[in-house]
């Protein structure tokens, strides 16, 4: 039985919750972000106090990501929203008749990202 996350609101957390919606095992990610399976489990547990921004960068892009999300969840500081809008969130927003917060935006994007996954997996 797999142990569930620490939160989702965690950096712990949301590492799990993207690894488990690719249905992908601690080697595979660990092994495409290039650090170890012991030390991305470390960091699914919350046990890391300063993730390596390194660490965070493979593993953003092994999961198909934002870096600055991650980074955010690790305590560090990222640049501000961006000048340019978001038009996917702009027209979920729209569809739903009420604004999106911030945790539906990325789950929005972890779902889009997890098609385009699948997507890709099916072409290959």
């Amino acid at each position: 039985m797999r142990q569930k996350s620490p939160s989702s609101k965690s950096l712990g957390g949301r590492l799990f919750d993207l690894r488990e919606l690719r249905g992908l095992s601690l080697r595979a990610i660990a092994g495409k972000a290039g650090i170890s399976a012991a030390y991305l489990q470390k960091l699914e547990r919350d046990n890391v106090e300063s993730p390596s921004p390194h660490a965070l960068h493979g593993l953003a892009e092994a999961l198909d990501t934002p870096y600055e999300d991650l980074m955010a969840l690790a305590g560090y500081v990222v640049p501000g929203p961006r000048a340019e809008p978001r038009v996917p969130m702009l027209i979920a927003g729209e569809r739903s008749h009420e604004p999106l917060d911030d945790e539906e935006a990325r789950a929005l994007a972890d779902y889009l990202a997890f098609l385009r996954h699948q997507r890709r997996r099916e072409n290959s």
